[in-house]
This record gives C-alpha cells, sequence and structure tokens, in this order.
C-alpha cells in the first residue's frame, strides 16, 4: 500500500502532475490548502466552459460566451499560436451580468451560441424594464484567424426600451505555458492600446522580437469606445430585434499565420488581413458559418459512417468525429489531429499516432498526413536540450514565445521514447489497411532512419531494450505516454535511475522490428528484412525473461538502468497484449487482472492497480482512468480471445460518457463505480482530446473483429460481438482499396451476425 502523504500534497501533487506532463515547467508556488481551492472552482467551471477551433486559433469561454468571467479559472481565453491573446472578454447588461438561460456548442462543433436575458433593466422615464423580456443571444464563430459574433436583441415587451450593454476586453499575451503556471522573470512590452475608427488594436513586443496583436472591430460604431471597453445605447423598439456584430482578428506571428495560410487545405477560408476577415458584419458570419460547417461536413464525409438502433450510443459516436473533426488541422502534408483543447493544440507525435490508429479502419487519410507531417520534421541532428537524435521523431511542436527564446525546448522537441518505434508501426498499418504502397516508397528513407535510432538504442542497453534517459534538465522526465514525474516507480515507491525501459514500449519496437522486416521483404531487402526479424524475436524474448513476475502473473512497468524490474502493476501491460507481444498463456493472465477490480473501476481501465505504491485515483498517471489506455487494453483483450471482456470496456467507456455529456475527456478519476453515482471529472483534463475521442472507434473495431485487407480487396470479420442494447449496427462507405463495402451487424439468437454489401469486395467471417 502507499506510504501515508501529507493531506495537501494529494490533490497538489495531481495537479503538478498533469502540469508537468508533455512539456515540464515550474508550477506555482500555493498555500497548502489552495488546491482544494484551486481544484473546487477548477471542476465547477470545467463544466461551465465551451471550446471553438480553426487551425491554430481557438477559444474557451464560459456558457454567457465571456472569457474571464468564471472565478477560479484561467484556462479561458482566445489563444493563436500558443499566445492568449485575448484573456478579457465580458458582456453587461444594464451594468450587470445578464442571466442565462443556456449556452451551448453546435453538434458539429462550429459555432457557439448563447441565450440570455435581462434582470429588472431601469429605463429614463423610471418604469424598469421586468426581467425576462430582453433576450439576448450571442452567436459566435472563428474562421482561419478571425473570431465573428453577433449579439442580437429582441423586445418581446409592449413599448421601446433603452438597453446599455458593454463588451469589455484585454489581451494579456500570456504563453501558453504561463497559463499553465510557468513563471517568467522577464516579459516584452505591452504597448498601447490603439483606437482607430470603430476598432481598438492591442499589440505585444515579445523578447523573440515578434509583435503580436488582437483587433477588436465593431458594427454599428459605439457609443463610446475606449481602450478596454466598448459602450452601446440601443434604442429597441417593441418587438423589434437590433444586432451587434463584433470581429477579434488575431495575429501572434505574421510569419506562423502566412505558413498556416498557406497550408490550409480550404483556400477560401479567410486570414486576418483580408477583406472577409475585416467585414464586422452578418454577412461575414454567415459566410464564416457556412465555410465551418462545409469543412466539417467534408470531413465527416471523409470517414466510414458508424449507425445503430442505440440514439445515445450513436451521439456517442456522432459527437467523437465531431470533436476529431473540431481538432483536425489541414496542414500542408494533410490533416493532422491536434493533441487537445487547452493545453495541448498543437501537433504532437505519440497523440496523433495514436489517434490515427484508433480511426484507421474508418478515415486512412488522417494517418497519411501525420505520417507525413511526421517524417517531415523528423530529427536530422543530435540536441540534448531538444532530447532530439537523428532518425527520431518528434514528440510535439510550439510556436510561442518561450519555445522561440529557448525557455522551454519544445519548439521542435523529441523527448518521446515510444513514438519513433510507432510512427514505423502506423506506417505498416496505413499500408495494409489501403494498400498504399506509394506512401510505404516515399517514406522508407524515413523509416529507415527510424528503425536505425531504435535499434542504436537498443544495442546500447545492456539487455537490449529500447530505453531514455532526458538529456537536459528542462527536458522530460518521464518518455513515455506516462510522461509526469511520478509516474515510473519501484514496489517500494522510489524513483528509479535511468535509462528507463517501459514495458509497453517494448512491444511497440518489436512490432516496429516485424513491420520494417515485412516491407523490407517486399522490397525486395531479404538481407535486412532477416535482421529486422531477428531483432523483432530477440525484444520478445528479453521481455518474457526480464518484465514478467511469476508472483503475480504480470509485468513489470520497466527496468531501471542497473537492469533491476520496477515490479508494479500498471495499465501499461495492457499495451503489450494489443501488440501481439505475450505468449498465448501469459497475455489470458494479464487479462484477468486487467478486467479485476484492481484495475476496472466499472468505467474503464485504471491507469495502476489499487493497492500499488503510488496508486491515487485522483493522481494524473497513477490511477486515473484514460480512455485511450483503456482502448488499447479492450483491442488487447479481444486480440487474445477475451472478446467479451472487451465488449464491457465499450460499455464502460459508453457509460461514462453519457454521463459526460457524450463527450469523454482526456482523463477522469479512477473512483471504483457505485450505483446512482456518476465517473468523477478530473478537473483540468483537456476536452476535447483527440485520442480520448478516437478512443470509441477503436474498441468497436476490437469488439467486432474487422480487418481490411485493402491489397486484396479483403475483410475478415472474427468472433464479432456488441454491448446490450445495440441490436444491429451499420457500417456503410467503408473504403476497402478503390472499392467500398457496407456491413450489418444484426444479433440473431443471441449471436451477432455480419452481412455485407460490397463491389467486389471479399469477406471471410468466423463465427
Amino acid at each position: 500500500m502507499q506510504e501515508p502523504i501529507a493531506m495537501q500534497d494529494t490533490l497538489a501533487d495531481a495537479l503538478a502532475s498533469e502540469a508537468e506532463s508533455r512539456s515540464d515547467f515550474t508550477p506555482a508556488v500555493t498555500p497548502d490548502f489552495a488546491p482544494f481551492v484551486a481544484l473546487e472552482a477548477a471542476a465547477a467551471a470545467s463544466q461551465r466552459l465551451s471550446v471553438l477551433k480553426s487551425g491554430d486559433t481557438f477559444i474557451v469561454n464560459d456558457l454567457y460566451g465571456d472569457i474571464g468571467g468564471s472565478a477560479g479559472v484561467d484556462s479561458d481565453g482566445l489563444f493563436v499560436n500558443d499566445t492568449r491573446v485575448l484573456s478579457l472578454l465580458r458582456l453587461t447588461f444594464g451594468g450587470r451580468a445578464p442571466l442565462l438561460l443556456s449556452g451551448s456548442v453546435s453538434s458539429d462543433n462550429t459555432a457557439f451560441t448563447a441565450h440570455l436575458t435581462n434582470h429588472l433593466l431601469p429605463q429614463p422615464d423610471g418604469i424598469p424594464v421586468p426581467e425576462g423580456v430582453i433576450h439576448l443571444q450571442r452567436q459566435r464563430v472563428i474562421n482561419g484567424t478571425v473570431l465573428h459574433e453577433a449579439i442580437a436583441l429582441t423586445n418581446y415587451g409592449e413599448r421601446e426600451v433603452v438597453v446599455p450593454i458593454s463588451i469589455a476586453f484585454a489581451g494579456d499575451f500570456r504563453d501558453m505555458f504561463e497559463v499553465r503556471g510557468t513563471k517568467r522573470s522577464k516579459h516584452g512590452d505591452v504597448q498601447a492600446p490603439q483606437i482607430d475608427g470603430n476598432g481598438v488594436t492591442l499589440r505585444y513586443v515579445g523578447l523573440d522580437h515578434i509583435q503580436r496583436e488582437v483587433r477588436m472591430c465593431f458594427e454599428p460604431a459605439p457609443q463610446q469606445l475606449l481602450a478596454d471597453r466598448a459602450d452601446f445605447m440601443v434604442q429597441l423598439p417593441a418587438a423589434a430585434c437590433v444586432s451587434i456584430h463584433l470581429s477579434v482578428s488575431t495575429a501572434a506571428d505574421a510569419q506562423a499565420d502566412r505558413t498556416a495560410a498557406q497550408s490550409q487545405a480550404g483556400a477560401d477560408t479567410p486570414q486576418s488581413g483580408s477583406p472577409a476577415a475585416r467585414d464586422t458584419g452578418r454577412g461575414a458570419l454567415r459566410a464564416s458559418l457556412l465555410q465551418a460547417h462545409r469543412v466539417m461536413r467534408d470531413r465527416r464525409r471523409s470517414a466510414a459512417r458508424v449507425r445503430s438502433n442505440n440514439p445515445l450510443f450513436n451521439a456517442w459516436l456522432d459527437r467523437s468525429i465531431a470533436d476529431l473533426g473540431l481538432l483536425t488541422t489541414d496542414l500542408a502534408t494533410g490533416p493532422y489531429p491536434y493533441a487537445g483543447i487547452p493545453w495541448f493544440s498543437t501537433p504532437f507525435g505519440r497523440d496523433a499516432v495514436i489517434t490515427s490508429l484508433q480511426t484507421l479502419w474508418l478515415q486512412p487519410a488522417l494517418a497519411r498526413g501525420v505520417l507525413r507531417f511526421l517524417a517531415a520534421h523528423q530529427a536530422d541532428e543530435d540536441s540534448a536540450f531538444r532530447d532530439a537524435a537523428v532518425g527520431k521523431i518528434m514528440h510535439e511542436t510550439r510556436k510561442s514565445e518561450m519555445a522561440r527564446t529557448g525557455e522551454v525546448p519544445y519548439a521542435l522537441y523529441y523527448g518521446g521514447v515510444d513514438t519513433t518505434p510507432l510512427f514505423i508501426v502506423l506506417a505498416g498499418s496505413y499500408a495494409a489497411r489501403t494498400g498504399d504502397m506509394g506512401l510505404i516508397n516515399e517514406l522508407w528513407p524515413a523509416l529507415e532512419r527510424a528503425a536505425h535510432w531504435v535499434a542504436g538504442v537498443c544495442d546500447r542497453n545492456r539487455h537490449g531494450l529500447l530505453d531514455y534517459q532526458r538529456g537536459a534538465q528542462s527536458g522530460l522526465s518521464n518518455q513515455g505516454w506516462k510522461d509526469s514525474h511520478d509516474s515510473v516507480f519501484h514496489a517500494d515507491g522510489r524513483f528509479p535511475d535511468g535509462p528507463i525501459a517501459l514495458v509497453e514500449v517494448q512491444a511497440y519496437a518489436r512490432a516496429a522490428f516485424d513491420t520494417m522486416a515485412h516491407y523490407a521483404a517486399l522490397r525486395g531487402m531479404p538481407d535486412a528484412a532477416s535482421r529486422y526479424a531477428i531483432r523483432a524475436a530477440t525484444l520478445r524474448e528479453r521481455v518474457e525473461a526480464l518484465f514478467w513476475m511469476p508472483e503475480e502473473n504480470f509485468y513489470g512497468i520497466a527496468l531501471d538502468g542497473q537492469g533491476e524490474l520496477c515490479r508494479v502493476m500498471a495499465s501499461n501491460a495492457g499495451h503489450l497484449l494489443a501488440f501481439g507481444l505475450p505468449s498465448r498463456e501469459r497475455g489470458r493472465a494479464v487479462a484477468r487482472h486487467l478486467e479485476s477490480t484492481l484495475f476496472h473501476t466499472g468505467w474503464g481501465v485504471r491507469t495502476l492497480a489499487a493497492g500499488q505504491p503510488r496508486f491515487n485515483p485522483m493522481a494524473y498517471h497513477n490511477g486515473s482512468v484514460w480512455p485511450h489506455d483503456t482502448a488499447l487494453c479492450a483491442r488487447g483483450l479481444a486480440r487474445y480471445g477475451d472478446k467479451s471482456g472487451a465488449v464491457r470496456l465499450l460499455e464502460a467507456l459508453f457509460e461514462a460518457a453519457v454521463n459526460f455529456d457524450m463527450r469523454l475527456p482526456e482523463l477522469f478519476c479512477g473512483f471504483t463505480r457505485r450505483r446512482g453515482e456518476p465517473p468523477t471529472a478530473y478537473p483540468v483534463a483537456c476536452l476535447p482530446q483527440a485520442w480520448a475521442a478516437g478512443s470509441p472507434f477503436m474498441v468497436l473495431e476490437a469488439c467486432l473483429g474487422i480487418t481490411i485487407h485493402a491489397a486484396t480487396h479483403e475483410i475478415h470479420i472474427d468472433r464479432p460481438d456488441l454491448p446490450n442494447g445495440i441490436d444491429w449496427l451499420e457500417i456503410s462507405n467503408l473504403a476497402v482499396g478503390d472499392r467500398t463495402a457496407a456491413i450489418r451487424f444484426q444479433r440473431v439468437s443471441g449471436q451477432v451476425v455480419p452481412s455485407v454489401e460490397h463491389d467486389g469486395v471479399r469477406v471471410v467471417v468466423t463465427l
């Protein structure tokens, strides 16, 4: 069991672990009980935040449509290129906040709408307007780097009224790492606001000598326009509607904006500075809405469609597809899923690869874009500061001021040990799924460099394992997917010395060598194929010999630099099953543990088994539930014959999603499910998060047992199963090479039976 810890450390460590994950930073020092206050405020506010995104620009606002209006929340704002350019946008109605009726984002994530009404509203004639007579609607959309908003006031009273409206605004131009808690000793220069006609421009020149700016424009012109506020006095006749329009044009980095503009697949998307962007009226809003709807529609149409008889299940899948569409950015190399909002709205390597694997069977074009981007950013030199080495695949890239100045190493950072082998695995899986050998040929030099890096690290490890150790103190201390500082430890709770070899990373590396062996053989390279095959077999043998714990019938989480096993039971072992490394007997033993109450909370799989050292269901990686981790475990269960276990995990995630408004967060707390109680939110989780949104599709693929071989135009279906309450499920527009198929799974006499409509596609079914 975990040793006793101070009360303030329990929740403070949860925040500190989250903060260090993906990008280390120096957390703010807080009084002993401040974490409780911060968590309570964040938990409440997280349920009130809404998100819109377009390219590298996104907004996080509350249900009123305001920024900077929720106590205890500092994650809201308008961000572009990892800089918060707008830290305050607050509407007041007669000198006070209006009454909230509702606030929500459209089902396709294209527009935010808030419905508000008035408090008792004083009038010049002394007769106040009663509460609930004036309806105020805020509608908002982001197009390119421009936010458009229409504020419509409707008078449902019987006399003309005067409605005073004020819109306060400010830009703090804080770097994303500052927003997350990093303390900086120096800042750039915030310049004096410039009022020009019906607009105000706020500017900041950073330490990187880049000018960042945001311009607020209003139509009609306000009665009073100040450096931080626009005031309107609206004459509103009875039964009439009057609108105010505003646009917020952002430019955090002019060069980055030009690059993003060139990268966008839709050339008709207005960028800041274009006539469409400068237009603040209803026409610009409507044009932007149409463009946003069109982009989302096209993304949906590029994927196969899944429908069932269960409306709630359909809503979950639809929301997941919409979230993936929201997070996907069209780059010059193709579509790329940014990791999550607000903290990780940027390209991450590992997250994008896992998300692509989750959705590969339905939407292979996403994987193609990810592979090309990662190959284009493969390391071509060694750098301890960036944890880079020739052939390595990037962990993340940032465009913010602190990244540009080198205050943090994340402008282009390579501190992920698993992204490189997973890049190879994704390339092989994509080629098998699509038959696109042209991409394999295009990427082959990058694949060989990646495999050479993996092999080189294995050769330097005393046991032939793929390990990591950060090159500089500014880098991530842990470099697997559980990359918080306290996620790897020994059974007595002490942290291991490096280099550290994580158990699941060896499965990725083994699968990468198998992939290289297969495609080297196809390319007429028998000697290379043989060498890769030998490496794969050797790595598998060493994992079985070094990581297996016979007393626990489970694999330890890692080997430290002295070759000592960290004898800890964690969900990492489930990834071994997902990638097919263990023997059948050991794989099934691991599966039984994953299904037991040690791991299975009723809502998903814990990252750490209950009762292990450092177990804490509120910790970022030491007892919480991550949907993508649960999805990989479900894939592993199905692969080792436990299809019913995979179905139960699909049911668990579905029921969790229902309690999270049909949107799975990045993670949630790992408390055991209790009758009548919902799952417990993790306060600072990203929402949406790409690999959480992709999770239902990986689990569904595992439950249905679908494997697509495009080169031979075949679909294999192995013992399909579905959760209770789903009597039929249809998949349409499923691409199989240059052909398509539709599959209907129907429950018949207790068994799920597929029927296929296809044109020249061979279907092999095992029931």
